[in-house]
């Protein structure tokens, strides 16, 4: 679930029907511990605990996701030992742990026995510095006796630890580089290791956030420890596999969503390098919905629960504080506002002000460093960018705001987008959109994706047939549907098109055109030159110089090739050849499909004219047949099987498509006129009881064996207001007034979900030729990762297997596709110039009506669409919808195609 809270909303209590679950465990104690204290120490349980050992209760345990020890030494045993642990399902704690994932409880993560000597080390917080080259490092130890340091790398043994390390020159760390040291601290009875990095985060005089005095750039996701057959129960061999997928697909961040993650994941980013924003265990959004007033009773605001709040910062805090990838401490996650929040970041300020505090929810920046924000459009970041806040401005709620920018702290802050671009279902659009505005304004340093992973949860259906279920699969009585399936990674870390889309935007090398038979490389990376990289294209290597952290250079190249950049050896997250970056440089404008200057008349029988290869249905105007291959179509297509993003509240596409019945359109010939020119169709598709529709003229003509069709198609009727309740700014302020004012029209206009044709043709036509942009699908707001080529796929390869079922598999920019059967026989279809195409077995309709992939059956013929444009895909299932450049509004259109029989 997303908002509600599971339980009634009667805070600190929780009801008598609480699930319940008992664990034993029985276990020898080594002889050698002999008298040895021991703590016992769980690292996830949710919610609650009430633990005994050998019966005797050690105490209880609140914090699902924070670590949590207990003084064991006294109820331990030689031999022997029974420990028990009663697990409740919801507790105290649930009020503060209202997160956007599955309600599962129990015992998630390790549990352990440690040895703890006397006279050992209770305590180490490192504090490792980096400036012009050298490093500072101090250790802060807490332990009974003298302490010593060693550091191997750095010539350093057996020092006094009380002392401060200076050295002139050592190795930073950073995301890009994550050098990490090792250092060894002794006691006279037991001997810790710590890795630490040298690093410095700081904002500078500018507002930016900068890490060893240099500006970054937050390519992130936000990541909830997920599994789709354990549920929060993940290996350490997942994490790893995480963090790779991570760098391999050019993200530098991670947000830990929304609570502390297993401490072996911030290991593994240590060591492969990533940002992390580690985020406290703390979210209480349920008390924003029931009240009338929103979140009143808020425990946020109540002095009551304040030390419930400090303890868990706290213990975020003095668990994690070693890790150098960790560059940000977040209180929470969507906890509304109030004093206990301030008290958490007054408290890190105290302990630990090398790190900047953020919390979105503090939108007037009152105790944070960096400010941040949801699910903003990029006109509104771009006000941002500018600092162009007006004190008391709000975008959540809607408050204007009065007096001057200048005196608004957050003008003068870095800026992250919290979360952004909600990848759910078919999505994200825009993503470009806000990578050029972090490129235009130091102080916009970009965000976290919404999310990392669909948290689909492997089942099988009546039939065993595998499918990921989501909300109300189990029978709930709350949930939220496929809400919780908002990803990049499908469940089974396959890359979704959307991850796709993310890398290409994120690529830390830009390849694009420069002067004629040049391309230009500029490098995004704010440490690496470009030495670790090698630059290929398809007659070879290309020869690139070392390029410094934010240079560009000019190379010469072959005209119409893709330029890769790629890890020149392989590192720890990806072998030898990884493409970390492509471009390419445009291949000329295809020619014109032109037919022959001779014309065929059409001929007229009793049921069909033909026309060249052609055979028509007299009455209705109908193509039913090319040579001796049976097909059916085209007719006027207007919709789409709407993605997650279309059922927007905000933008309201998918349910004004609905109204207007473009699911259902029916068709009346108008006209059938066959003569010695060719032959023309009047159409008028609309639906039941609506009162809009399209008028369609196509116009046939052959020169005896090829066919082109040119179609003109108009709305008719009355196309009723789109209604739309998104009111946050969708055009940029400063656009010169005619260009906005266009921008502002498309925004607000009645829309349609594609403006095309569907034909029906044999299902044995299930191979798919085409020269345009691929190889994977592409929409008009989400097609950078889409490169110009031939390419070829099954009509089934062409489907992406979202979680829920939805329009998908769209290639944009076809020049020609060729549809044929195993043996190569079928159609060709040319455009004039450039078309989107999708093939399918199944309808719209039975793509729209199916729950999981399970529910589509294939259908005894291959659904054609070859669009004239479609509809971007926006983000708005959470946040902006589709930018109004993107957006397909009713409107005439003229298009053309070329058809031929392939052998």
């Amino acid at each position: 679930m997303n908002i509600p809270y599971p339980i009634p909303i009667d805070p600190p209590f929780v009801p008598d029907e609480n699930q319940t679950g008992d664990y034993r465990r029985v276990f020898e104690l080594p002889e050698e511990w002999g008298d040895t204290p021991a703590v016992l120490r769980f690292e996830g349980v949710d919610s609650c605990a009430r633990v005994w050992l050998n019966g005797v209760e050690l105490g209880v345990t609140r914090g699902s996701r924070l670590s949590t020890e207990f003084d064991a030494t006294k109820a331990l045993c030689p031999g022997r030992n029974v420990l028990a642990v009663r697990v409740h399902q919801y507790s105290s704690g649930t009020y503060l742990e209202d997160q956007d994932t599955w309600r599962l409880s129990g015992i998630f993560r390790d549990v352990a026995l440690l040895a703890r000597p006397v006279g050992g080390i209770r305590d180490v917080f490192v504090h490792a510095d980096y400036s012009d080259g050298g490093g500072r490092v101090r250790f802060d130890v807490a332990a009974d006796g003298p302490v010593e340091v060693g550091i191997p790398l750095l010539g350093v043994e057996a020092a006094v630890a009380t002392q401060t390390f200076v050295f002139d020159r050592v190795r930073p760390w950073s995301a890009e580089d994550p050098f990490l040291y090792e250092a060894v601290i002794d006691t006279q009875s037991e001997r810790v290791r710590v890795r630490f990095g040298f690093r410095t985060v700081e904002i500078n005089g500018d507002g930016v956030l900068t890490v060893n005095g240099r500006r970054i750039v937050l390519r992130g996701v936000n990541r909830h420890e997920f599994d789709p057959d354990h549920g929060r129960a993940v290996s350490v061999e997942l994490m790893r596999r995480d963090v790779e997928l991570m760098k391999q697909h050019n993200v530098n961040a991670v947000r830990t969503s929304h609570y502390p993650p297993h401490p072996a994941f911030l290991d593994i980013c240590d060591e492969l390098g990533l940002w992390v924003v580690l985020e406290c265990d703390l979210e209480t959004h349920g008390f924003e919905q029931p009240r009338p007033e929103p979140w009143t009773g808020n425990p946020s605001d109540d002095p009551r629960w304040r030390a419930a709040y400090l303890d868990r910062i706290q213990r975020t805090v003095e668990r994690d504080k070693n890790h150098p990838s960790v560059i940000i401490w977040s209180l929470g996650n969507e906890a509304g506002d109030g004093d206990n929040l301030k008290a958490m970041a007054d408290w890190i300020h105290e302990r630990d002000p090398s790190r900047p505090v953020h919390y979105e929810a503090d939108r007037l920046a009152r105790y944070v460093d960096v400010y941040g924000e949801m699910y903003r459009t990029p006109a509104v970041v771009r006000r941002i960018g500018q600092g162009a806040l007006r004190p008391g401005e709000l975008f959540y709620p809607l408050t204007e705001g009065v007096g001057d920018p200048a005196d608004d702290r957050r003008n003068r802050m870095p800026f992250i987008l919290t979360e952004f671009a909600h990848a759910m279902g078919n999505g994200p659009g825009g993503l470009a959109e806000y990578m050029r505005l972090c490129e235009e304004f130091p102080r916009v340093q970009d965000g976290f994706v919404w999310e990392w992973i669909d948290q689909g949860l492997r089942t099988t259906d009546a039939q065993g047939r595998e499918f990921f279920a989501y909300g109300g699969d189990f029978g709930e009585d709350l949930h939220d549907g496929n809400f919780i399936c908002d990803g990049l990674m499908f469940p089974d870390r396959t890359p979704s098109p959307g991850m796709l889309e993310y890398q290409k935007v994120n690529e830390p090398v830009v390849i694009e055109p420069g002067r004629p038979g040049h391309v230009t490389i500029r490098n995004r990376y704010a440490f690496l030159d470009l030495s670790h990289l090698r630059f290929t294209h398809p007659q070879g290597e290309l020869a690139v110089p070392p390029v410094g952290p934010g240079e560009r250079v000019e190379v010469p190249v072959p005209d119409g090739v893709t330029i890769q950049a790629e890890l020149a050896e392989s590192t720890a997250w990806a072998p030898k050849g990884h493409v970390v970056a492509w471009g390419q440089l445009p291949p000329a404008a295809p020619a014109p499909a032109v037919l022959a200057e001779a014309r065929r008349a059409a001929r007229q029988s009793a049921e069909q004219v033909h026309l060249g290869p052609a055979r028509f249905d007299r009455r209705t105007g109908t193509l039913v047949g090319l040579g001796d291959r049976p097909l059916h179509g085209p007719r006027l297509a207007l919709w789409r099987a709407p993605t997650d993003n279309d059922r927007s509240w905000g933008q309201g596409d998918a349910e004004y498509w609905k109204a207007r019945g473009l699911d259902r359109l029916l068709h009346r010939t108008v006209s059938v006129e066959a003569g010695d020119a060719g032959m023309t169709v009047v159409v008028r598709s609309s639906a039941a009881n609506s009162g809009c529709g399209y008028l369609s003229t196509y116009r046939w003509d052959s020169d005896g064996e090829r066919l082109r069709l040119r179609v003109h198609a108009e709305p008719v009727g009355c196309w009723p207001e789109r209604r739309f309740s998104f009111a946050e700014e969708m055009v940029d302020h400063d656009l010169p007034e005619e260009e906005r004012e266009e921008l502002l029209r498309r925004h607000r206009a009645p829309s349609l979900a594609r403006l095309g044709l569907v034909w029906h043709l044999p299902e044995e036509w299930s191979q798919v030729r085409w020269f345009g942009a691929g190889p994977g699908e592409a929409y008009p707001d989400s097609r950078q990762a889409a490169r110009i080529g031939r390419f070829h796929a099954t009509v089934d390869e062409l489907q992406t297997p979202y979680v829920r079922p939805q329009d998908n598999g769209t290639r944009a920019d076809v020049r020609w596709a060729e549809i044929t059967d195993l043996a190569g026989a079928g159609i060709r279809i040319e455009g004039e110039p450039l078309f989107s195409l999708a093939a399918r077995r199944w309808s719209d309709r039975h793509l729209a009506a199916a729950r999981h992939q399970t529910d589509l059956v294939p259908q005894p013929l291959i659904y054609l669409h070859t669009d004239h444009v479609v509809h971007g895909v926006g983000s708005g299932a959470v946040g902006p919808g589709v930018l109004p450049r993107y957006r397909l509004d009713v409107r005439p259109a003229n298009f053309a195609f070329i058809v031929s029989t392939t052998s």
